[in-house]
């Protein structure tokens, strides 16, 4: 029985799909090709090139709405091009050679080798820099006390710790060393890395002076230092100083991961005047230390702070993982990688790249290329920040896009900030929380911050990662046969 007998009407939108999806694969080759061409000035490790290559073709075909296409590939049950993000070229060959057979055009099909080498490639990435496990790793931020309290250490691991984490935003190398060693004396033969976060330019409030509390409509003042001649009552100075350069009128201002939100309205010499849009119903008070963003602005600075070359000579000694904080620019990972150069890393596994900034995320692309084409690189979504710099409804949608992005390149991912937050510090899980437990899944590590229940937490993340491994991978789900309803 031929085609039209079969489905009248489906061989002309058969023929109407296959002629787009021919030329949706060649434009799609051809631009890949010319961005990858563009990227070669980054690639020296030949592992990564396929990668690249993949994630180029990615982005290109990634141009297109594919949504009518979509829906007619569904109708005829092929292959959507929903799940192709480590496949993009064996994907579409896949689906023209389905069509191309049905049409009578004949055309091979990738072998099975070619279609699942993205895969391949993501899983070794992956047990490269973290080392070999079933689930998704768990990486636990590591307190002070490690260095002191000889069973904190193996109780983690027990409740199902993977990897540890030190912020050199805090203690010193003295405290660091001990944690490092007391790491080292309990994981025995495992494979357990140890990742130093450099602290990066973290813009912060410095002196305040302040009459109360501030409230939507009032002004304030940042600069570089109080100015006692000023008739506002509320003043603060900025640190680094130099993070005002680049602030124009009109350009955002959020204090405190967003409890304070403002606009400027005027740029004075050595400061800008600041009026607030938004606090919580009692105020805002202006406190020291707080965290400032500035996401409209240009912001002057380098990547790497002094105080982070300082921590640099004991981390390239001392960590399997460097996480580079508030990385802007593929020139960011390029002065990254010429202090490591310098310093000859000893233990060095990889690099992590935390993607905290509107920046980051514009030059994504080029930053991971620039990373891992010379380094095996993961990359953190730190949810806080990006939440800040972009609201939280830009951040549901690009927590989606920087997971499909980094599968394309075959870049793990460490998903990042408040996950089971309440459970780390209050010792109950909210329900919202475990969900997004659930969404974690779709990484290849997952981030707990410290607190006093964090054994309980990575107990309840270990089995929550583990169940999720049965139904699903990314975006496709694995159909295992439902069971858990049956059992209720």
């Amino acid at each position: 029985m031929d085609l039209e007998s079969y489905a009248p009407g489906c061989f002309p939108a058969l023929e109407g799909l296959y002629s787009h999806l021919l030329h949706l694969r060649q434009v799609v080759a051809r631009e890949g090709e010319e961005r990858y061409r563009m990227w070669q000035r980054y690639l020296s490790r030949p592992d990564f090139f396929p990668s690249a290559r993949n994630l180029a073709h990615y982005l290109a075909l990634r141009k297109h709405d594919l949504r009518p296409w979509q829906l007619e590939l569904a109708r005829f049950g092929l292959s959507s091009l929903g799940r192709c993000e480590s496949r993009v070229l064996p994907n579409l060959d896949a689906v023209l050679a389905t069509l191309g057979r049905l049409l009578g055009y004949g055309g091979p099909y990738p072998s099975e080798a070619e279609f699942f080498a993205g895969e391949a490639r993501l899983k070794a990435a992956t047990e490269q820099i973290f080392g070999p496990c079933e689930r998704p790793r768990i990486l636990v931020t590591l307190p002070e006390e490690a260095s002191s309290d000889p069973s904190l250490v193996p109780r983690l691991l027990h409740a199902g710790a993977n990897a540890f984490r030190i912020n050199c935003a805090h203690g010193d190398a003295h405290t660091w060393a001990r944690m490092v060693a007391e790491v080292r004396r309990r994981v025995g033969g495992h494979e357990v890395p140890i990742l130093m976060d450099l602290s990066g330019p973290r813009g912060r409030i410095g002196t305040v002076w302040a009459a109360g509390r501030l409230h939507p409509g009032e002004f304030f003042l940042l600069g570089s230092k109080l100015r006692d001649e000023s008739p506002h009552p509320f003043q603060a100075t900025v640190e680094p100083p130099e993070l005002l350069r680049g602030v124009m009128v009109g350009h955002r201002v959020i204090l405190d991961e967003g409890k304070l939100q403002g606009l400027v309205e005027e740029v004075l010499p050595e400061a800008v005047k600041v009026r607030v849009t938004y606090t919580p119903p009692k105020g805002f008070r202006l406190r020291p230390e707080k965290g400032l963003n500035l996401p409209d602005s240009d912001l002057p600075l380098a990547a790497l702070t002094p105080k982070d070359l300082r921590d640099l000579d004991f981390v390239a000694e001392e960590a399997d993982l460097i996480g580079y904080s508030f990385v802007r620019t593929p020139e960011d990972v390029e002065a990254l990688l010429k202090e490591l150069e310098a310093r000859s890393p000893k233990r060095l596994r990889g690099l992590v790249l935390k993607i905290e900034t509107a920046a980051g995320v514009r030059n994504l692309p080029e930053i991971l290329v620039a990373a891992a084409g010379r380094w095996p690189t993961a990359l953190m979504i730190a949810r806080g920040d990006l939440a800040v710099e972009l609201g939280y409804q830009g951040l549901a949608e690009l927590q989606e896009e920087i997971l499909w992005l980094a599968e394309a390149a075959s870049v793990p991912v460490i998903w990042a900030t408040q996950v089971l937050d309440r459970l780390v510090k209050k010792g109950t899980p909210s329900r919202a929380e475990v969900s997004d437990a659930v969404l974690a899944a779709r990484s290849e590590c997952v981030m707990l911050n410290k607190g006093p229940h964090q054994e309980g937490a990575i107990a309840l993340l270990a089995d929550i990662l583990g169940r999720m491994q049965t139904h699903q991978y990314k975006k496709a789900p694995r159909l295992r046969p439902l069971e858990v309803w049956a059992q209720l």
